[in-house]
């Protein structure tokens, strides 16, 4: 495995919320508390878990579109923390990101063309004119679409076409690392199928970094080299795709997997019902997040939060039953 291109070290990001008479600060949505995790460079990270768990606020701070409350955020060495201006401009280039919903994330009264090329203008890649409209050209054609589409408009795309021209638009600076944010999730199940391909494709060609952000075990399964998984913030597993699926060690992963439905009617499966619901992260349970609905908790579990800590080469869990 290449050395890591991105590492991510305890990111928090609590927001705010704000009532009283002076509009003050009365509680907290712990939304990402304490993550950390490495990508080696033309890897594939799949971040997996409930909605509402953090998925995509840490991609987003990874990217700083918001800004985190704590913690560090290195890109092949840089700081991206606390990186501003031009410095934040020029780490954008190698950061992008693809968004989950192909018909909120394009802009409805630009054309193709200009969506997919305005981060060319933006980072003065290319001046506008012929070499502008090649370049326009030549991404729509990796992608999947036609030279005449860049005249055209979003509405006038299916959803899965939408998603190509948003997968283009990620590809015009020639980033080096691309969040995909459940850029599947809103598909058919036949277009998701296309669109993996795709992605799988583009990263052979472009020596791409992904994470990969679903909820969907199947599709993660599928691309990722590694999987992580969260949990009301916390990440509580982490491993090579295989062998998390294989040989899950938490309690919450392996309920996670026993959800996922099997094609073939022959295989018994034995399924875990977890009780009760998730808790409210304004107010996350002491100890470990998991504890209030793990069938194996221990009083342990009720006071000490676990370490994400190694239980096998590679393979990292946080759960007091791998100690």
């Amino acid at each position: 495995m290449n050395e890591a291109l991105l590492r991510v070290v305890n990111l928090v990001k609590y927001f705010p919320i704000k009532g009283g008479l002076i509009g003050g600060e009365v509680a907290r949505v712990h939304a990402v508390d304490g993550v950390s995790f490495t990508i080696a460079a033309g890897e594939t990270l799949g971040l997996v878990g409930e909605s509402g768990c953090g998925k995509s606020t840490t991609g987003r701070c990874i990217l700083r579109l918001i800004a985190p409350t704590a913690g560090e955020i290195w890109f092949d060495g840089r700081d991206v923390t606390n990186a501003e201006g031009e410095t934040m401009r020029r780490l954008c280039r190698n950061m992008q990101i693809i968004f989950q919903d192909p018909y909120a994330s394009l802009n409805p009264r630009m054309t193709v063309g200009a969506i997919v090329g305005e981060s060319l203008v933006i980072h003065r890649l290319v001046k506008r004119g012929r070499d502008f409209e090649d370049r326009v050209v030549q991404l729509l054609e990796t992608v999947g679409l036609h030279a005449d589409h860049m005249r055209r408009y979003p509405h006038e795309f299916s959803g899965g076409q939408r998603q190509r021209i948003g997968i283009a638009r990620a590809l015009a600076v020639s980033p080096r690392l691309v969040v995909c944010d459940e850029p599947v999730s809103a598909l058919d199940v036949s277009i998701q199928a296309q669109v993996i391909n795709l992605l799988e494709d583009l990263q052979e060609q472009f020596n791409l970094t992904y994470l990969f952000i679903a909820h969907d075990l199947s599709v993660v399964e599928h691309i990722s080299d590694r999987v992580a998984v969260m949990y009301l913030g916390r990440i509580v597993e982490i491993a090579p795709a295989q062998e998390l699926y294989a040989a899950p060690r938490h309690p919450y992963t392996q309920a996670l997997l026993s959800a996922v439905p099997i094609p073939d009617p022959t295989v018994a499966r034995q399924r875990i019902v977890l009780q009760g619901d998730v808790p409210n992260p304004i107010n996350p349970p002491a100890g470990c997040h998991f504890h209030p609905r793990c069938p194996h908790a221990m009083e342990r579990c009720r006071s000490e939060a676990p370490l994400l800590r190694e239980v096998a080469a590679g393979h990292l869990a946080a759960c007091h039953l791998n100690d």
